[in-house]
């Protein structure tokens, strides 16, 4: 029988574990001719989220876990899950049932069919969240498209089900900055969109505030495109140009009428302004040369502290 990897980054979501392996154990018994295993990625929560999942591992052996030494982010937590799946077929999904499991036989049988190489979830809108964050969202997905060659998907989740060979494809890239959602579109193969309606929380609070994701956002864009770089050459030859322009204006203006180069609060102004924009370029420079500095220390993706659940017991 082929085996399903079912990969579960949790962070501080002890109230949810239990619903969402209900759930999704219901389900996956539908599943013809599918052994399943679950992945629960302990990122460092601060609760009792790895007791929970212990538990569930002596009750069923289909369930492991793992435990990282402290908070890696979701990133790391599902690189973690990719890692230790032993499946022919890898999903990842969310524990807290945003991700609804009624979807994973659509999902497999699009992969299974062999015509599709991923199966992957987009939301169509963005229902119970605040006007401000969705529009914001929706900003950014036409931002990065527009300044990457790397597609990503307006209202794509991190819900999808992959073949073997995209999961390893994926495994190859192995960058300490990561931005799954264009990692997995960056590696190609041919994929199946399947859109949903959004679903709030079962239960829990969501990890993710606004400036946490204006900051994953400021990476993915990092990460897939040098455009900022581009952006900033530009500005400084613009306001070069400028500057010339009004340095020949300035003279000629004093040679023709005599007394007109003064004018000090709107030159403090302008050095100012001329000020910022350096700060600014020197700041998108700084984003690259630290994303650069954090990749070529080589440091691990995650530490693993203790794992076990399944037929892997070692602690």
């Amino acid at each position: 029988m082929e085996l399903l990897s079912i990969i579960v980054p949790c962070f501080n979501e002890e109230a949810a574990v239990e619903t969402f392996y209900t759930h999704t154990s219901a389900v996956c018994e539908t599943l013809p001719e599918i052994r399943v295993e679950y992945i629960f990625v302990d990122d460092g929560s601060r609760d009792g989220t790895l007791s929970v999942v212990k538990k569930l591992a002596e009750r069923d052996g289909a369930v492991r876990w793992l435990a990282l030494s402290r908070n890696f982010g979701k990133e790391g937590a599902m690189f973690a899950g990719l890692e230790h799946a032993k499946g022919d077929y890898v999903a990842v999904m969310d524990a807290d049932l945003q991700d609804p499991p009624d979807l994973l036989p659509e999902l497999l049988e699009t992969v299974r069919s062999g015509e599709y190489d991923c199966a992957a979830v987009r939301r169509v809108d963005r229902k119970g969240e605040p006007p401000i964050r969705s529009w914001f969202a929706r900003q950014f997905y036409k931002v990065i498209n527009k300044m990457s060659k790397t597609e990503i998907v307006d209202g794509a989740r991190d819900f999808r089900l992959m073949s073997r060979q995209m999961t390893d494809a994926i495994l190859r890239l192995t960058e300490y900055n990561r931005f799954s959602k264009g990692i997995f579109s960056w590696v190609g193969f041919r994929t199946k969109w399947v859109e949903t309606e959004n679903i709030e929380r079962s239960a829990g609070e969501s990890k993710w505030s606004f400036f946490k994701l204006l900051v994953y956002a400021l990476d993915g864009i990092i990460a897939f495109s040098t455009a900022p770089l581009a952006i900033a050459s530009v500005l400084g030859l613009v306001f070069c140009a400028i500057a010339f322009v009004a340095i020949v204006f300035v003279i000629v203006r004093q040679l023709l009428w005599g007394g007109s180069a003064f004018g000090w609060p709107s030159l403090v102004c302008i050095i100012l302004f001329l000020a910022g924009i350096q700060l600014f370029c020197i700041g998108i420079v700084g984003q690259y040369l630290a994303k650069t500095y954090l990749e070529v220390k080589g440091r691990p993706i995650y530490l693993l502290r203790e794992s076990g659940g399944g037929d892997n017991h070692e602690k």
